[in-house]
């Protein structure tokens, strides 16, 4: 008999949230200096991906009308199933590299075999590669996954194939380079430390008492001093206002669009920081704000009192447990100030907002929230999802990648870029990932909704490149 193991309330959750025209896909490439070596690439994949068991096991759903799908090993897995080598068409640029990704982020995968897959993307810009990689959120989250993608880089060119590290010794090599690699626990939200204790005691509460929960939302944390504060956070949600109507909002169809942003540099960002006495997150935050504003005031859309929601993700993983896979996160809803013209002005007030957050237990209420879905049954996952759909209008994740240059069986790795599954039935997903000290914007629309991403993305280089130039006129100001 194959192996099993259940799965977990909240990764059941984010299972049950795809949808044809939403799939919770999660979407990374990495675009490397030349052409790979497939037969390196593949025994890459086979001492360092293939360890990992979630990556040789299919879902198999439950039969009972409650309770969660659990993990089967594949009998008859085969790993060329999952990777594959394929070349853009002439003449090779970005634009058909982009709609290569389009394509595959808009088709769903088979739920008869595990849960992702490779694209091995050759003629990329002329004698460049790219590496697609499709993975589904009930695996793992940005944390997890990240971690994993460090699994199979090096940091040198030459590093040998099978030499697979302890889990202790990729945590080490992988803060010694990367940092913090997904961190929106300290870049976007700084939970208190029992906050984050919170969030194991919130799992096993929800694991005993299953659907019983949904009734009494407080039993999440019972018999903590939080426990009213998080009903006051759950209360607080189920009673905001709909998002208002914009672009961005409207029924969704299968055909999405991706785009990616030039670089821009990880030091001017924090150089803008400096000058305004904001943190890194918050000038990108603003700077997306500002993309957003100007791509609707070009829609004609009256954005003189307009603020819309995002969904922000919220690392809850314990750092000894970074390269578990699975789900551990909390969500939060932040508002932009599209409304705020000048480009300093709404940089403060991001900042006033995203200070205000920072000390919320929001991130662990939703945390629990989605345990509790997660073992409902789906009439009940419906209730969550259109939590989402009605009050914000995308989802946002900020990404700090590694530090320096990685390599990936023995290609360097130029730039790296990702997008987010836009849960919830939302339209679009705004991803921003630092790595090698450079900063990019990924966007992914619903095609039906935004056909143009990418004019997002330069909006963002034009915000972005704003604020640089109001810094660098405010040091000359303080100088003379």
């Amino acid at each position: 008999m194959a192996a099993t193991k259940q799965m977990s309330p909240v990764d059941s959750a984010w299972l049950r949230m795809e949808d044809p025209t939403n799939l919770m896909m999660v979407t990374g490439i990495a675009l490397l200096d030349r052409p790979v070596d497939f037969d390196r690439f593949r025994k890459t994949l086979e001492a360092r991906l293939l360890t990992l068991d979630r990556f040789t096991m299919r879902v198999v759903e439950t039969r009972l009308p409650v309770g969660t799908p659990h993990w089967e090993e594949d009998p008859t897995f085969n790993l060329d199933a999952h990777i594959h080598r394929v070349a853009l068409p002439a003449p090779g640029g970005m634009a058909e590299l982009q709609a290569f990704v389009s394509d595959l982020a808009s088709t769903p995968m088979d739920f008869s075999k595990p849960l992702w897959h490779m694209h091995l993307v050759e003629n990329v810009l002329g004698d460049k590669t790219a590496l697609v990689l499709r993975f589904h959120h009930c695996i793992g989250d940005g944390t997890a996954m990240t971690a994993v993608m460090y699994r199979l880089m090096d940091a040198e060119p030459d590093a040998p194939v099978d030499e697979v590290k302890t889990e202790t010794e990729t945590e080490s090599e992988r803060r010694s380079l990367v940092g913090t690699m997904f961190t929106p626990v300290r870049a976007v939200v700084s939970l208190p430390g029992k906050a984050i204790r919170l969030t194991g005691r919130t799992a096993s509460v929800i694991a005993r008492e299953s659907v019983n929960t949904l009734r009494h939302p407080t039993r999440i944390v019972k018999g903590t001093e939080n426990a009213t504060e998080v009903a006051t956070i759950i209360g607080r949600v189920l009673l905001m206002p709909p998002d208002p109507e914009t672009p961005f909002k409207g029924t969704l169809g299968v055909q999405k669009r991706v785009a990616w942003s030039d670089v821009v540099d990880l030091m001017e960002v924090k150089d803008i920081g400096k000058k305004f006495g904001t943190k890194v997150n918050d000038v990108l935050l603003s700077a997306v704000t500002g993309a957003l504003r100007r791509y609707l005031i070009e829609q004609d859309v009256d954005v003189a009192d307009l603020e819309i929601r995002v969904v922000v993700p919220v690392d809850l993983r314990p750092p000894e447990r970074a390269l578990e896979l699975g789900n551990n996160f909390g969500l939060v809803f932040v508002s932009l100030p599209l409304h705020i013209a000048d480009p300093v002005e709404r940089l403060l007030e991001t900042k006033r907002r995203m200070d205000v957050i920072k000390q919320s237990l929001e991130a662990v209420a939703f945390f629990g929230m989605l345990n509790i879905f997660g073992v409902a049954p789906p009439q009940v996952e419906d209730q969550v999802v259109n939590i989402f759909a009605t009050r914000a209008t995308a989802v946002m994740t900020n990404v700090i990648g590694p530090r320096q240059p990685l390599y990936l069986a023995g290609a360097k790795i130029e730039n790296m870029m990702f997008w987010v599954p836009q849960s919830g039935r939302l339209g679009m997903g705004i991803s921003v990932l630092s790595y090698a000290d450079q900063v990019t914007l990924g966007v992914i629309a619903d095609a039906g909704l935004v056909a143009d991403p990418e004019r997002i993305t330069g909006e963002f280089i034009q915000e972005f490149s704003k604020l640089l130039a109001l810094a660098a006129a405010k040091e000359e100001k303080e100088q003379s």
